[in-house]
């Protein structure tokens, strides 16, 4: 531990702290953009600070500076903060117990990013755009590449000392078609915790293929029809399903109604946690589980431990279908009488730490997908979001997606549909899964901007699922029962 940083804690303590903990973070990000074949944006960037968290008298102040000079500056300014809030708070804070850990962690990966030349990363970018291009009626190609090396040291006056290192590769290619009344858009992308071989194992060139010729077949399409159907939805939307119907609702800062910005809160009440009321979340089908650890390999919220020195940790939010648990950080855990779920986190060095998602998976069934498409009589299997609603509650929901590929009599018959929208109740439409593909198919996907807090903090986060299969689902527009 560097002087400076004993001597914040120092400060603190004299101070009456009952609790501080400092975070450095050293962020190194580089972007490379293509509009169209042509490059429109290749920057770097690097951002370096600290940030001091103080507890007095159960009121909590925080501070940020980007000179290490500076600290024991700044943990003045956060005591003068603590106990400004302490003469007002009616209802003083309290911190969930943990151990006080010495620990490292890096991100696992073969190919470090920022040793790959530029002008390779925009060589293949370049490939997938001239491969779009070929196709006529493409109108607009769109492409990126981001990746971001995140330092982080961690200390806390409880003797708390951790270093870890994350590493974030991610790709996106699209292509949009355009007829004389129409416009549509197939994408394909990814981010991980991984180096650049996430990348190559992308096959960004095959799918350029596949994503171009899709989105003119999508002009000529038909509207997907309206009415209940069984649907079968990929990895690639069940990541945007997963973290608006179950990661938000199951935030213990929403439930308890500290947190409502940009997802509003939870139809999970306090008492249903207190009480220890049985919450029926979905069929007996969906275990859904917070995973944190190295298990759930490349997750965006894959870490040794939280901003607040949790270690990692595994939660089952949703066992066999029934509410089983929920996301927590040190100061709200404590009210339902847990531990911390290890979900505290910060979007840099300049924001605090609150409750966010960490990699939230929905388990891998028994199923093959040949079975699963063979069960449905007359349905759609649908792919990548193209836009949600959900309401404060995160009950009713809306998605539409960018292809319906259609099932008739247990086969894909190769004819797709465009424009398809699904519209559904959180715990009637996970109760109506009555099948999950096995770990063969399961996949991780990417949500690199999860916006939450105010002021707002952009956070990393992931969802793992394989192909699953819900019965009677509504889609489109049309009014039947």
């Amino acid at each position: 531990m560097s002087d400076s940083i004993k001597d914040a804690f120092d400060y603190c303590i004299k101070q009456g702290a009952e609790y501080a903990d400092i975070r450095c973070k050293d962020i190194q990000t580089e972007v490379l953009d293509m509009e169209d074949g042509i490059v429109c944006n290749i920057s770097s960037e690097r951002s370096r600070g600290y940030g001091i968290r103080v507890f007095i008298g159960g009121a909590m102040g925080f501070a940020a500076t980007a000179d290490e000079k500076n600290l024991t500056d700044t943990a003045k300014k956060a005591c003068e903060i603590a106990e400004a809030g302490r003469l007002l708070t009616s209802n003083p804070i309290k911190l969930a117990k943990k151990e006080a850990v010495w620990g490292t962690y890096r991100t696992p990966y073969e190919i470090d990013p920022f040793t790959v030349p530029a002008e390779e990363k925009i060589k293949l970018l370049a490939e997938c755009h001239a491969i779009m291009r070929k196709t006529a009626d493409v109108a607009k190609t769109m492409s990126i590449m981001n990746f971001r090396r995140e330092d982080v040291i961690f200390a806390d006056t409880d003797g708390c000392r951790i270093n870890q290192s994350f590493l974030q590769s991610s790709a996106a290619i699209s292509a949009r078609a355009v007829s004389d009344n129409d416009m549509q858009v197939r994408s394909y992308g990814n981010t991980l915790r991984a180096g650049y071989e996430m990348i190559i194992d992308m096959q960004l060139e095959q799918n350029a293929r596949r994503i171009s010729r899709e989105s003119v077949e999508l002009i000529n399409a038909q509207q997907c029809p309206s009415g209940f159907f069984d649907l079968l939805l990929t990895p690639t939307q069940l990541q945007l399903q997963i973290h608006e119907s179950v990661g938000h609702p199951t935030e213990l800062d929403r439930i308890f109604g500290s947190e409502a910005a940009f997802a509003g809160t939870s139809f999970i009440t306090p008492d249903n946690l207190l009480k220890k009321e049985q919450i029926k979340y979905g069929s007996e089908h969906v275990t859904i589980i917070a995973d944190a650890t190295a298990d759930c390999a490349g997750g965006l919220g894959t870490f040794g431990f939280d901003d607040e020195g949790v270690p990692a940790a595994k939660t089952v939010l949703v066992d066999k279908g029934m509410l089983a648990g929920v996301q927590s950080s040190r100061d709200n855990s404590i009210k339902i009488n847990r531990l911390s779920g290890g979900m505290g986190l910060s979007d840099g060095w300049q924001n605090m730490p609150i409750v966010r998602m960490t990699n939230i998976n929905l388990m891998p069934g028994d199923f093959e997908l040949e079975n699963l498409i063979g069960g449905i009589e007359y349905g759609f299997m649908l792919d990548e979001n193209k836009s949600w609603s959900i309401d404060d509650k995160r009950v009713n929901f809306q998605f539409a997606c960018e292809i319906a590929y259609e099932i008739k009599d247990g086969n894909l018959t190769g004819k797709i549909f465009k424009d398809p929208i699904y519209t559904g109740k959180t715990t009637e439409f996970w109760g109506s899964c009555d099948g999950i593909c096995h770990a063969g198919l399961w996949r991780v996907v990417g949500v690199p901007n999860c916006g939450k807090g105010q002021p707002m903090q952009i956070m990393r986060v992931a969802h793992g699922s394989a192909p699953s299969r819900f019965r009677k689902v509504k889609v489109g527009v049309s009014d039947d029962k």
